[in-house]
């Protein structure tokens, strides 16, 4: 069914959450409802907050501007505008507009009859930007412990988070991340040069159905996932990549664990022998 065609089908009343038939309704190709006001609301309240924070800074340079969190002296209170304040209402705003916008995505799931695999998708990503900004700096009593809002000083901040810990490379959980995104990439990767080369042929050439490439999986590596287990495959690794690089932010604190990942694995020594041990 063309996409013009299939408009007048989906553009029906209902499926929202909130709101009723109020904000139910599209603007052009774009469907609004409740949340798509929320969201717009959110990101343009926290756009003006980042801009007022440039005006209170000492530069306009886009590669150093920089929005701070309070000082960690300040615990988790609310903190002075020109302190760490705005800092905190553009997290709210963040927090609202992505809340809002995985929201207005399970309406039109609902108007289309689909599944909420997307907006839970989306959620996970939420959760590993509140995990760095809300969660842990709770966890570890102070605002402070969160990222500011900037390019180098956002850099810095990673690099100093790093270190903190001696070498962060040696958090397990972060193994673990890591290894989930780069064999993300590897299952994109095949995944997309598999319907490539099945479904761009050359001039001369046939479209080749799903049986080509079930066989060429089979006879690659001697197992083909099918049409529906690549995709349920990649949307487990790409959410296990962005879960587990949240968990492992959330250990490395005071609450978890404070210490030198290197440290950590010294019990290994005490497991397996080596020679001259």
């Amino acid at each position: 069914m063309a996409l013009l065609n299939f408009e007048r089908k989906y553009r029906v009343r209902g499926g929202t959450l909130i709101g009723g038939d109020l904000f139910d309704y599209w603007v052009g190709p774009f469907y609004v409802g409740f949340f798509g006001i929320a969201t717009i609301f959110f990101t343009v309240l926290g756009t003006l907050l980042l801009v007022l924070g440039a005006l209170y800074g000492p530069t306009w340079n886009p590669w150093l501007i920089s929005i701070n969190p309070p000082p960690v002296e300040l615990g988790l209170a609310a903190a002075p505008l020109r302190d760490g304040g705005i800092w905190q209402l553009v997290t709210f705003c963040a927090m609202g507009a992505f809340c809002s916008w995985a929201l207005r995505q399970v309406e039109i799931c609902r108007k289309l009859g689909i599944g909420i695999h997307v907006p839970v998708a989306f959620g996970v990503a939420i959760f590993a930007f509140a995990a760095l900004n809300i969660i842990r700096p709770i966890m570890l009593g102070a605002w402070g412990h969160g990222f500011p809002y900037g390019i180098f000083s956002h850099l810095n901040w990673v690099w100093f988070t790093g270190y903190q810990y001696e070498n962060f490379h040696f958090n397990p959980v972060h193994m673990i991340a890591i290894t989930f995104f780069f064999t993300t990439t590897l299952a994109l990767a095949l995944h997309g040069g598999l319907i490539l080369s099945a479904v761009n042929p050359q001039p001369d050439q046939s479209v080749r159905p799903t049986d080509y490439e079930d066989t060429y999986f089979r006879d690659t590596v001697g197992y083909s996932i099918g049409i529906l287990g690549i995709h349920r495959l990649g949307l487990f690794l790409a959410l296990s990549a962005a879960f587990w690089s949240a968990v492992c932010m959330l250990i490395s604190g005071a609450a978890v664990y404070s210490g030198s990942w290197v440290e950590w694995w010294e019990f290994i020594r005490e497991w397996i022998p080596y020679p001259g041990q």
